[in-house]
């Protein structure tokens, strides 16, 4: 964790609080335009300072917004990592809310078959395709 006046990468400061995995995936997502702070689009080599609202977003789930709470170059254990930002109440509940609707939602279909078919119920099925089209 870094002092108060201290400017840190956004590329870095994402991977550092592990939101990404690798910094090139941090770069590639600020590049397509996933990540905003104070609302504006911005580059990789923006910095990055105590305050600033930061919005992810990701594909399939609510955005996220966080405001950070404190600086980081490198990549620590998650509790130090988690430190590093607060998430907003509003992002926290929509957060929660596509997670209620994730869990009410129905089983994708073929869900119900169980497990993957195995060679022998493939070639049953590839049988009963090439009867029915004659």
């Amino acid at each position: 964790m870094g002092d108060e006046t201290a400017k840190v990468r956004l590329d870095k400061w994402l991977w550092a609080a592990r939101f990404y995995k690798t910094r090139a995936l941090a770069t590639e997502a600020v590049n397509g335009g996933r990540v905003h702070v104070n609302g504006q689009r911005v580059k990789p080599a923006r910095d990055v300072r105590v305050g600033d609202a930061i919005e992810i977003t990701r594909p399939g789930h609510s955005p996220l917004t966080i405001i950070v709470q404190g600086l980081s170059d490198r990549r620590g254990p998650a509790t130090e990592a988690q430190g590093l930002y607060e998430e907003t109440p509003e992002s926290e509940a929509a957060r929660e809310k596509d997670h209620l609707m994730r869990k009410m939602a129905p089983p994708p279909p073929g869900a119900e078959l169980g497990s993957r078919p195995t060679k022998r119920d493939r070639r049953r099925y590839d049988d009963a395709r090439r009867r029915s089209r004659g």
